[in-house]
């Protein structure tokens, strides 16, 4: 299956699979993924997930960040 210029990863696969543990993850795959935890947790617990993942990663961004500053600073 050809794929147009641009659309493709390194190695010919589309940029939308997420290669795991050996296996392509689509997203048919993570819908079904998205629509199991929305059962599980439910909506307003998705949305403070989302709010707490949103948080540690600007955290995150934030230490790296510094931890760069200070070590041009030596």
């Amino acid at each position: 299956m050809e794929f147009p210029r641009g659309r493709t990863g390194a190695c010919g696969e589309p940029r939308w699979r997420i290669s795991m543990f050996g296996g392509k993850i689509g997203i048919p795959e993570l819908l079904i993924i998205l629509a199991v935890a929305l059962l599980i947790f439910g909506p307003s617990k998705i949305a403070d997930l989302g709010k707490g993942l949103g948080e540690g990663i600007r955290n995150f961004k934030s230490a790296v960040s510094d931890g760069k500053n200070d070590a041009e600073k030596k």
